[in-house]
């Protein structure tokens, strides 16, 4: 059966009788496969074909972008309702459904849309027996890809056996100006696919999935926190004083105040005047803002939760950490293994726990410490290629071999513990050995996914460490810490033994949902905007 002419058959369809407005089908039927907004020429021809149907669809007095619609069932439900039903038959169950046209394909007298709401795609069959005109049939035909529809019917299941929808009534509610478009293929489409994620979430649903798995993995992490007595704070993202990470930040102005502002690079010192203040157990599941660079797993702006429990250590946020991470695993996951690209990690048991040194030592052959004379440390580096030695401590000089030798192999998760007390300004001094910290930081396949401290609460030991990183910011290090006089002020108050944690959320999402890049779970990450080279 012929297709009608789009510009001669659009009023009729106007006035067949499809509720709030119909539209017309382009005479092509189907897509060019042109990504939106760079389309071929007949892609474009059939945009402009899109904008006179809208215009004819005002011009009869339809809507075709109505306010509100009620939807009375979803795809999923239908499903789950009708499941038994069988091959062949047909109901008089009235349904009411609303979402977006996903394919069509006509056989004369019958018409099979594909109709994807946020639960799933279900079946409409469209027969011109069930509509009251000819004008009405052909306003059926007429719908493009894309459109929003609702539509009224009876539920059915084809002699295929495919559960369906038999409309009696449809209603335009978002008449879709471009056409759908073709499946992303490839690397050479991820600039598109991260610039356009609207039209990336259409044409691949199971980016939808990974979004709304990172929802539902988020909600699991609070209601764990919440379980354990936690109250979730929210700090300034403004702040004059740069400090609770070393990192390289983002400058702003605030014009009434005419000062320069920092957008936060951590949450901590913020929570941690809040345990002062007596709040024993809070956390902030945020945004933080780095100026650094992009790569596989770093973007500008990244959210992670840090948490602060009065009375706990170290050895208390291991336990935190696992508890997070398997909390929002039992949510998005059927297993305590997950693979990775290819690659198994068990998140399982009780993760190991090695310090710095011991891991160096493994990984070097020997025993590696604090006490190893400096000459063997600087073979060491000269060995393995770290530069500037001569001009680092013993502590440095074991983080360095950490850095260059052991983080990229470590796979399962591995708590890193007691970092030198050179780099790491926030943390308790270990009583045993005042040259390291009561600090670890989680490694799973070579990145960093975590940091805690049992938490540095001497506001004399505080102050001089602030001095130490005032004292690198001078030297040249744009990522070392500022003194935060008010921060001291707060310790003096008395912040009582505490234990304190960081964890990156688009990380462990990348890693439960197994996604290779962090713009694969950031809906929005960062690009360079369009036309910039």
């Amino acid at each position: 059966m012929a297709e009608a002419d789009p510009q001669t058959k659009t009023q009729e369809g106007a006035n067949a009788g499809m509720g709030a407005g119909a539209s017309t089908e382009a005479k092509s039927g189907k897509t060019t496969g042109a990504n939106p907004g760079q389309g071929t020429q007949a892609s474009t021809d059939e945009r402009a074909l899109r904008r006179e149907k809208r215009a004819a669809l005002l011009a009869s007095g339809m809507q075709p972008y109505p306010a509100t619609f009620h939807p009375s069932a979803t795809a999923e439900e239908l499903e789950a309702t009708y499941k038994e039903l069988e091959n062949g038959a047909t109901t008089t169950d009235e349904v009411v459904l609303a979402g977006r046209i996903m394919t069509i394909r006509r056989q004369g007298k019958i018409a099979f849309f594909v109709l994807r709401d946020a639960t799933g795609p279900i079946q409409l069959f469209f027969r011109i027996d069930n509509f009251p005109t000819a004008d009405a049939w052909e306003a059926i035909k007429q719908l493009d890809l894309g459109d929003f529809i609702g539509i009224k019917g009876c539920v059915m299941r084809s002699k295929r056996g495919q559960l369906s929808v038999a409309p009696t009534e449809v209603t335009m509610l978002s008449k879709a100006l471009t056409p759908l478009p073709e499946k992303f293929h490839g690397l050479s489409d991820k600039e598109t696919r991260y610039r356009q994620r609207y039209a990336d979430m259409i044409a691949n649903p199971e980016v939808l999935h990974v979004f709304k798995a990172r929802s539902r993995m988020i909600s699991a992490i609070r209601r764990y926190m919440d379980s354990l007595g936690y109250y979730e704070v929210e700090t300034p993202i403004l702040q004059y004083t740069l400090g609770g990470a070393n990192a390289r930040p983002f400058i702003t102005h605030h014009n009434a105040l005419n000062m320069d502002f920092y957008l936060r690079i951590a949450t901590e010192l913020h929570l941690k005047r809040l345990v002062v203040g007596g709040m024993e157990r809070v956390y902030e599941l945020g945004r933080q803002f780095r100026n650094e660079g992009m790569d596989q797993v770093h973007n500008p702006e990244f959210t992670t939760i840090e948490a602060y429990c009065a009375y706990s250590d170290m050895e208390g946020m291991k336990r935190l950490c696992e508890g997070i991470f398997k909390a929002a695993m039992a949510e998005v996951c059927t297993s305590e293994i997950v693979e990775f690209q290819g690659q198994q990690v068990d998140l399982s048991g009780t993760w190991r726990s090695a310090s710095m040194s011991e891991l160096v030592s493994e990984a070097c052959g020997e025993a590696v410490s604090l006490d190893t004379p400096r000459e063997v440390l600087l073979g060491l580096c000269e060995k393995h290629h770290i530069e500037d030695a001569a001009e680092k401590s013993a502590g440095v000089i074991i983080a360095d071999l950490y850095d260059a030798l052991v983080e990229h192999t470590i796979v399962n998760p591995t708590f890193v513990t007691h970092h030198p007390v050179e780099v790491s300004p926030l943390a308790k001094k270990n009583a045993d050995d005042p040259r390291v910290t009561d600090r670890f930081e989680l490694v799973i396949l070579g990145h960093e996914y975590a940091n805690a401290f049992s938490e540095l609460n001497d506001p004399v030991d505080q102050e001089e460490r602030f001095l130490a990183q005032v004292a690198a910011k001078e030297a040249g290090d744009d990522e070392a810490m500022e003194f935060d006089k008010d921060y001291i002020r707060a310790l003096e108050y008395g912040l009582p033994p505490t234990g304190g944690i960081g964890i990156g959320i688009d990380r462990m999402a990348m890693l439960l949902l197994n996604q290779p890049s962090i713009r694969d779970v950031l809906p929005f990450p960062h690009m360079r905007p369009e036309g910039i080279s």
